[in-house]
C-alpha cells in the first residue's frame, strides 16, 4: 500500500520516525508542523488550532497520521482541549469534508488507566471522565471521536504507543537525564513495579502497519509495546547508564509522593490563574506521576501483534545500547 500521507507533529521523535519510514516505503509524505525542520519531506507550516491550516494541509492526502498533541503533566485545561481534542476533531472534519481517507489516531494507553496497575491488560475502553490528568482525559475523548468517525469512506483506527524513548528523545529520557544530573530523580515506593515501554523504532513500525492494514486494525483500538516488561527502578537506572547520568537513590513513600503531587497540582493551577506568580513548567511531581512510576502498567501484546502483522525489531537492551 502507499499514497499520499500527511503526519502531523512529526517535528517529534516518533513523528520524525513515521515520517521517515513511510517515505521509505513508497509513501508520498506530506508533514505538517508549526516550525521548519529542515528534513526530507515536504513541510506545510500550521497549527492543528487553525480549522483552515488543517483543511489545506489534509485536502488531497489519501491518510493521515495524527501525531500532533501536546504532551506536558501540567497546562492550562483548555490548551489540552483545543489541541488534543478540537485538532483530531479537525483533521476528521477535513477527510470528511474531501470524501474520506485513512485516520490512524495516535494515543496512549494513559487513556484507560484509572490509578490502578494494569497487569498484562488489553486496550481497555478509553475513559476521558476517568482518566488522569488533563493529557489523557483530552486524549481519551479524542480517540472516542476518532474511532466514532470510522465508516466505509472514513476508516480509523487507534494504536496507543506506550513510553516511547530512544536517541533524541527529549520527553522521557531527557527528562530522567537531567533530573538524575541535578540530583532530583525520586523512584516511588520500592521501584518494584513492572513496567513496559516501546522503542522508537517499534513504535514507528507499528503505525505505519495500522495505516498499510487499517482494513483489518480499523475501528479498533490497539496498545504497542516492547512486550518486555521491566521493574521500573531497574528500567530508570539502565537509561541513567545509558546516558552517563548517576542512577537515582532517592525514594519517596508512594502516599507521600501523591500528597507532593497534588500539592504540586495546586501551585500550578494558582499560578495559571494568579498574574504575577512564577509559571511552574516541569513540576517534580504529580499525582499522575506518582501512579504512573508506583503501579504496574504492561500490556499483552497478542491482539495487538495478529492484527497488525508486526513485531518489535529492537530490544530494550539493543536500544540502551544505541541510547
Amino acid at each position: 500500500m502507499s499514497g499520499r500521507v500527511l503526519v502531523t507533529g512529526a517535528s517529534g521523535m516518533l513523528g520524525g520516525a513515521v515520517a521517515d519510514l513511510l517515505a521509505d516505503r513508497g509513501w508520498d509524505v506530506t508533514v505538517m508542523q508549526r516550525r521548519p525542520s529542515g528534513g526530507r519531506h515536504r513541510e506545510l507550516l500550521g497549527d492543528i488550532r487553525d480549522a483552515d491550516a488543517v483543511h489545506r494541509a489534509v485536502t488531497g492526502q489519501d491518510a493521515v497520521v495524527h501525531l500532533a498533541a501536546k504532551v506536558d503533566v501540567v497546562g492550562p485545561w483548555r490548551d489540552f482541549v483545543d489541541i488534543n481534542v478540537r485538532g483530531t476533531r479537525r483533521v476528521i472534519e477535513a477527510l470528511r469534508a474531501q470524501g474520506g481517507g485513512r485516520l490512524v489516531q495516535v494515543s496512549s494507553p494513559s487513556v484507560a488507566h484509572t490509578g490502578r496497575s494494569l497487569a498484562g491488560a488489553g486496550a481497555g475502553p478509553a475513559t476521558p471522565m476517568r482518566a488522569r490528568g488533563h493529557y489523557a482525559r483530552t486524549k481519551a475523548a479524542a480517540e472516542l471521536f476518532a474511532l466514532e468517525a470510522d465508516s466505509e469512506e472514513l476508516r480509523t483506527t487507534a494504536v496507543r504507543p506506550h513510553l516511547v524513548w530512544g536517541p533524541g528523545d527529549t520527553q522521557l529520557v531527557g527528562r530522567i537525564a537531567e533530573r538524575a544530573r541535578q540530583g532530583r530523580l525520586a523512584l516511588v515506593g520500592a521501584g518494584t513495579a513492572l513496567v513496559d515501554t516501546t522503542y522508537v523504532d517499534n513504535a514507528a513500525a507499528a503505525l505505519v502497519a495500522a495505516l498499510e492494514r487499517i482494513e483489518v486494525a480499523h475501528g479498533r483500538a490497539l496498545v504497542v509495546t516492547n512486550g518486555e516488561p521491566r521493574p521500573i527502578g531497574e528500567l530508570v537506572g539502565d537509561i541513567c547508564r545509558a546516558v552517563g547520568a548517576p542512577a537515582p537513590r532517592l525514594h519517596l513513600p508512594t502516599p507521600l509522593a501523591w500528597g507532593l503531587g497534588a500539592a504540586v497540582e495546586g501551585a500550578t493551577a494558582l499560578s495559571e490563574r494568579v498574574p504575577g506568580l512564577p509559571t511552574i513548567t516541569q513540576p517534580p511531581m504529580t499525582r499522575f506521576l506518582a501512579e504512573q512510576l508506583s503501579t504496574a502498567h504492561w500490556f499483552d501484546q497478542r491482539h495487538t501483534r495478529d492484527v497488525l502483522g508486526w513485531r518489535p525489531s529492537v530490544t530494550i537492551d539493543e536500544g540502551l545500547t544505541r541510547l
